[in-house]
This record gives C-alpha cells, sequence and structure tokens, in this order.
C-alpha cells in the first residue's frame, strides 16, 4: 500500500505521515495514529438489551420459548442451562409461536452476533447432586446430530453432505512446499515474545506499529524465500497488498493442515493464530490494505462450487473414504479391503471429474479429505469408546462387585488427593458423563475449531491482555465456541437423562483464555486416553509370557485384578477434581474434569502398576503410539 493512500492521515504529535514507509523506516517511535482512543484496546463493550426476537440470555440467537415465569425469551439452549437445577427447575415453558419466534428484518439487521457484551450462560461452579435436567418443551437443537456413521455400502443420505462443511481439503505436494516455508518462518519468529508483553510504557499506537514492523518482516521473508524477484520488488516499493493472494493463501494452508493434523505445528500455530489476530484490527488492516485472513477451504465448498454435492450422496462413498485397520484381521483381509477401496476411488473419480473444472485427482483429493477425517475420528474419538466399554465391563452402574476395594469407585474428599465426595454409583454415572461429553466433543472437533477460529480472528470483538495466574494471556470472549459447547453439552445432558457435577464451561476467563486454549485443551484428550487404550489391549499378550505371568499373579492376583487396579484408579482419581493449585479451578466443572485426568497423567510414575505400563511399551503421554 502507498503513502498516497493515507495523504489525509498525519500523526499530532510530530506532523508525520502515519503510513507504512514511515512505519518501516528509523523514526517511528513516536508515531501515533489519530484514530486511536487512549483507552486502550481492553475497553469493554457497552451494555445494551437484547433485540426483540432474540434470546435475552445469549442475545445471539433467535428465540424459541418463552418462560412463563421468568417472563423472557430464551433459545433451547439457553433454557434448559438455566433451568437445568434449583427453584428454576420448577419453571413452566411454552414454545414460542412461528411469528414471534423469527426476529423482524430491522432486528436482524441491527444485531452484531459476535458483540462482545453477550453474556455467558453462569452457573455455580459446585458439585451438583445428580439432578436430573429440565427438558425443553420445544423442538430439539437444531444442529444435526452426526454421532452414527452410515454403514459401508448403504445409503449415506446426508451425513457425508454436513460433515463435509467443516473437513478442510488435503494439502497438495506444491502447497506442502510452502507449508514447510511458513512453518521456518514462525520458528525462527519471536512475534508474541515481542507483542504479548506489558511494560516499556507503551501504547497502544506504539504497540501497532510494532505489529506492523514484525509481521511487515515475516511476509517479506516469505516472499523472498518462495520467490526471489517478487521478494526483492517487495522490498523496493513495499507493496503488500499487491501480494495479498499469495499471503492469504499460504497462511489458510498452515491453518487448515493444523485442523487435519493436531499433533503439527504445536509450536507455531500459536504464533500464527495471534499474529492473524494482530492482522484483524483495523489499524493494521488499513497500514496492509488487505486482510490476512480468508476463510479455510473444506470439501463441501469445493464439490459445491462446482456442483457435485451428488458426489457425497454416493452409496460407493462409504467404501472410498473406509478407514482399513489391521486389526488382527489377516492379511488377504486387508488386501482385499484395499483393492475394493481403491476401486471405489476410481469409480467415483471418473464419474464426477468434469475435465479441466473438476479433475479427477481434485476429486481424489476431496476423498481422501474425508479419509483423513475418519481417521481423525479414529484417533481421537475412538478411545473414548473404548474406555466406555471398559468401565460398563468391569464396573457396575449401581454397585460394587464381590464387595473387592479395587471394585468400588467411591471416592472423599481429603483422600488421595480427592477434592470430591462420590459413592460408587455417582462416581460411576460422573465418569461416564465424563467420557460421553469427551467423545460428543472430539466427534465436532472440527466443526469447534472452526467456530474457534471465527471467534479468534473476529474483527469486533478484541482481546485484553491479562496475567491469569499462567503468565500473560490473550482473554478474548468466544461466543460461537461457547455457543456450540452449550449445544453439545445439553445434548448429551439429554442423551444420559441427568447430570453429576456442575455444569460451567469456561470459556474468556483466567481458566480458558480464548478459543485457541480450549481447541488445545480438548485436542489433548487423546494424549491420555491412547496410551491407556493401548497399554490395556496390550495386557493379555504380556499375560501369556509365562515369566510375566508369574510377575502379574505374584504382584496383582490375576490379569482381571490388575485390569480393576489400573482402571479403578483411573475412573476414581483422573475425576476426582484435582490438578489446581486453588478450590475454585477445578472441581467439576465442564474442563476442571479434564484438569483432574492431566494431573492423574502427571503421577502414573508413582503407581504400583507402573512397571507394567513400562513393559507394553508406554513412553509417556507426550510420544508416538
Amino acid at each position: 500500500m502507498t503513502s498516497s493512500g493515507l495523504s489525509g492521515t498525519e500523526s499530532h504529535s510530530n506532523g508525520l505521515l502515519y503510513s507504512l514507509e514511515n512505519i518501516l523506516g528509523d523514526d517511528h517511535e513516536k508515531l501515533e495514529h489519530p484514530d486511536v482512543r487512549p483507552e486502550g484496546w481492553d475497553e469493554e463493550g457497552a451494555e445494551r438489551e437484547a433485540a426483540h426476537g432474540y434470546c435475552v440470555e445469549c442475545e445471539d440467537q433467535p428465540a424459541e420459548v418463552t418462560c412463563e415465569t421468568c417472563m423472557d425469551d430464551y433459545c433451547d439452549v439457553c433454557f434448559s442451562a438455566q433451568h437445568r437445577k434449583g427453584s428454576r427447575k420448577k419453571h413452566t415453558a411454552k414454545p414460542l409461536a412461528d411469528e414471534e419466534k423469527t426476529p423482524s428484518k430491522s432486528s436482524q439487521n441491527g444485531v452484531v452476533h459476535d458483540e462482545p457484551n453477550a453474556q455467558e450462560v453462569e452457573m455455580e461452579d459446585g458439585d451438583a447432586e445428580g439432578e436430573v435436567d429440565a427438558v425443553s418443551p420445544s423442538a430439539p437443537i437444531s444442529d444435526i446430530v452426526l454421532s452414527s456413521q452410515p454403514a459401508l455400502g448403504s445409503d449415506p443420505g446426508e451425513w457425508f453432505v454436513e460433515r463435509s462443511k467443516y473437513i478442510p481439503l488435503r494439502l497438495t505436494l506444491g502447497e506442502r512446499k510452502y507449508l514447510r516455508l511458513l512453518d521456518a518462518a514462525l520458528q525462527v519468529s519471536e512475534y508474541t515474545d515481542k507483542i504479548d508483553t506489558l511494560g516499556f510504557g507503551l501504547s497502544k499506537a506504539k504497540r501497532i506499529v510494532h505489529q506492523i514492523r514484525e509481521l511487515c518482516a515475516i511476509l517479506s521473508g516469505l516472499v523472498l524465500a518462495a520467490d526471489y524477484k517478487q521478494g526483492q520488488e517487495l522490498f523496493t516499493d513495499r507493496d503488500f497488498a499487491s501480494n495479498a493472494d499469495f499471503y492469504q493463501n499460504l497462511f489458510e494452508m498452515g491453518r487448515r493442515h493444523k485442523i487435519m493434523n493436531p499433533d503439527k505445528m504445536r509450536t507455531t500455530y500459536g504464533k500464527l493464530i495471534y499474529l492473524l489476530q494482530d492482522s484483524q484490527s483495523p489499524e493494521v488492516r488499513e497500514m496492509l490494505g488487505f486482510s490476512c485472513v480468508v476463510p479455510i477451504k473444506t470439501v463441501h465448498e469445493l464439490l459445491d462450487s462446482h456442483g457435485m454435492l451428488d458426489l457425497l450422496r454416493d452409496p460407493v462413498i462409504t467404501v472410498a473414504t473406509q478407514e482399513i485397520v489391521a486389526d488382527k484381521r489377516s492379511r488377504r483381509e486387508i488386501q482385499r479391503d484395499i483393492r475394493a477401496k481403491e476401486r471405489a476411488i476410481e469409480t467415483l473419480s471418473a464419474k464426477y471429474s468434469r475435465g479441466s473444472e473438476l479433475s479427477q485427482e481434485t476429486v481424489r483429493q476431496a476423498l481422501y479429505s474425508i479419509g483423513d477425517n475418519h481417521a481423525f475420528l479414529r484417533t481421537n474419538r475412538d478411545p473414548c469408546d473404548r474406555m466406555i466399554g471398559y468401565l460398563q465391563q468391569y464396573f457396575h452402574p449401581t454397585q460394587m462387585r464381590d464387595k473387592k476395594s479395587a471394585d468400588s469407585l467411591a471416592i472423599r474428599s481429603g483422600r488421595g488427593g480427592s477434592r470430591l465426595s462420590h459413592d460408587h454409583a455417582r462416581q460411576y454415572a460422573y465418569v461416564m458423563q465424563s467420557l460421553a461429553l469427551w467423545r460428543e466433543i472430539l466427534h465436532d472437533m472440527f466443526h469447534l475449531w472452526s467456530l474457534a477460529e471465527q471467534d479468534l480472528l473476529s474483527e469486533t470483538v478484541s482481546y485484553r491482555l491479562r496475567d491469569t495466574g499462567q503468565g500473560l494471556n490473550r482473554v478474548q470472549a468466544a461466543h460461537k465456541t461457547s455457543r456450540m459447547m452449550h449445544a453439545i453439552l445439553n445434548r448429551t445432558q439429554k442423551s444420559l437423562g441427568g447430570w453429576v457435577g456442575s455444569s460451567v464451561i469456561h470459556m474468556g476467563d483466567h481458566n480458558v483464555p480464548n478459543a485457541l486454549m480450549f481447541i488445545d485443551k480438548y485436542s489433548q484428550i487423546y494424549r491420555i486416553l491412547l496410551p491407556i487404550c493401548n497399554t490395556l489391549a496390550q495386557l493379555p499378550t504380556l499375560y501369556g509370557t509365562p515369566a510375566l505371568r508369574a510377575y502379574i499373579d505374584a504382584e496383582f492376583g490375576s490379569l482381571d485384578a490388575l485390569y480393576l487396579d489400573i482402571l479403578g484408579d483411573f475412573f476414581r482419581h483422573a475425576f476426582d477434581g484435582s490438578g489446581a493449585d486453588n478450590f475454585y479451578d477445578a472441581g467439576s466443572c465442564i474442563d476442571g474434569r479434564l484438569t483432574s485426568a492431566w494431573n492423574w497423567c502427571s503421577s502414573l510414575e508413582k503407581k504400583r502398576y507402573f512397571h507394567v505400563f513400562l513393559l507394553t511399551g508406554f513412553n509417556g503421554f507426550d510420544g508416538e503410539w
């Protein structure tokens, strides 16, 4: 962007033109943006009433029911959350008429859906005594339940159509070259170290200047490394806007790769998303002349743009996208499935390709992307199903079997580090609910990740740099992600028929500062459960060795006793409300359950069965499995 585009914008302090040329020059320390307010970036939005036709609680969803006692209109999720227990549980509600449910046109245009003053659902963060949820009289939540995956060869219906809206496209070979370039640039960048810091007496305008300088340095280096001639031109005239497509696509590749591979870019994705978050501020976009953020490329977007959504409804797609797992099957059976999958891919790519507009290779890329999603679900979601299976197999829902101490899941506050007090039946329900909730979250993780990026990269909701007790963090409201989480929680509570513990979802506070921290927290669940499941699956093989059988029998009594010892300890103390350094930051809230599980992982080496884990090849909760 040239300086002529900002000819009317001058600094009030020294008369220097507030342009990209002066910012990148030597004399930039005293530059002040004329439109910057002295209050800084952490201003709170002004309070206002919810628009007519919208939920009085979240303020960004159309109202579906009205509470006859409260005399307020709610969406289905907020009504269930606010009337789950206590005196409000007895309130009666009725569905709104169609004309009342639809907000007026003026109201719709006057509402900003991610306004920073929308209130989160707040409930007491205590250990609730398993009350049954209030059942809303309105229709169920309007998001599609995608839990049941179509069987091989069956009619998929709309399952793949809805699922593909949030499945990113797999990177091509050419895109991976630029991905390595981006990752290398972010590895050496000290962007967050320089920006997310207090002190130095820097005003908001000066922080913006530093952001622009750091951003421009990264962008210039990327262009120079990719195309030397293009990079030289960029250094000569500082015209970043002419290369907008390159920057946008480059950053989009990095975001897309991270979503498909959560274990990749573990140190660089945070820098990338925070850099893009800063680039969304009006001052930075004004200096650059373009936005660095574009929507993620998805399978649905690709096929819809060519009118080929029928591909996702073809019964052959269930075979073309299946994940082939050995699982103690013969080589002949595995090879047969591989050949069937390859034939299905070739059949679909030939049937739905359209020459140069939609090549067969592009169709294959879409099919492989859906297959990658199945692999993600198997690695991340399926361990939750396996742990639920172990819970049901070895423990009774309401009573102990054979009155063995290892068979009891009862915990008491103050014993073994526990902060909760549950009898066996209550702890069984508490563990079952936690695992079921984790399973639903991981099943919709791509959808949640899409909403999290929308919250993080919002142009209207800014962040506040705060000391949360775990260092300086960007505290930012995440209304879309929070809304989806409450919908998943509401769906889980209705399916289970009751709830033990608190339903508080921390989002945008000192526990979970922003949507990035939320995504990082729940994308680590498989790192907890997968090593445990792998160890438990190998115990029968281990027990088949005579020497190890003698060790297990002498130390634990039998193989079943060893299973009870490991599972009983995990189900008791990985869900006991521990893990925080104070009384308010753990407990039975939604995020506190995961904190307790990580706390159990940190103490595994002190358990008497730790040597059994080592014998099965366990090397930590952050290794390769």
